[in-house]
């Protein structure tokens, strides 16, 4: 009886390697950075989508109001009581709060003059003065000098000496002037210009500015 032939072993199959080329390489730039901009979120037409941040989760948005105090202070005669934010100037006060929108912000640095006003008999720049530190103060501002429709004779006198162009910085010119002259820092064209220094004309009307002040100055003789 015929007998089958034994079985042979089979040789054992090769290692299989990992494939070469772009796939087993290092991820590139650009698959980074489009990878990091679907995880951070997806830009879309007029905006971003917010999407979990890669940094980490975003501060929570601070909800409490800035400190705010009450001051009382008398504005062209009249007493007014506010609650402002702790840093507001007294120029803004004035403009945003009681409408006063006379005194001009010009570089709102203390440079320009525009906003100058008079605190208890003082010309400020109201740019640069906390209103939370006036409290009991007397200010007065452009909108303040004259007496009804009699205009004080500094205003008159920048009519009569056609002292402005553009007016910006009128308001704040007739207020340093009014100081300059209760000053008594008017006894010369030069000590005048010195005195008025901190007010700039961007129309260069400096020479009709001294004048006008000469003559209200010498109204007072």
């Amino acid at each position: 009886m015929p007998t089958e032939p034994p079985e042979l072993p089979q040789p054992p199959e090769p290692p299989v390697s990992p494939p070469e080329g772009p796939a087993s390489a290092a991820p590139s730039r650009r698959t980074f950075i489009a990878t990091t901009t679907a995880v951070g979120g997806a830009v879309v037409a007029g905006g971003l989508v917010a999407g979990p941040s890669v940094f980490g989760a975003e501060p929570a948005e601070a909800t409490d109001a800035p400190p705010g105090s009450g001051v009382s202070l008398t504005v062209n005669g009249e007493r007014h009581t506010v609650t402002v934010d702790n840093r507001t100037s007294l120029l803004d006060l004035l403009r945003e709060h009681l409408g006063l929108t006379g005194s001009k912000k010009g570089c709102n640095a203390g440079a320009c003059g525009a906003c100058t006003v008079l605190v208890d008999g003082r010309r400020v720049n109201s740019c640069l003065t906390l209103a939370v530190r006036l409290e009991g103060a007397e200010v007065t501002t452009i909108e303040g000098l004259a007496d009804g429709d009699r205009l004080h004779p500094l205003q008159q006198a920048f009519i009569d000496q056609d002292a402005f162009q553009c007016g910006y910085c009128t308001p704040g010119q007739i207020l340093s002037g009014v100081g300059c002259i209760d000053e008594g820092h008017t006894g010369s064209p030069e000590e005048i210009r010195e005195f008025m220094s901190g007010n700039i004309c961007r129309c260069g009307c400096y020479v009709k500015i001294v004048r006008a002040v000469e003559q209200t100055a010498a109204g007072r003789k």
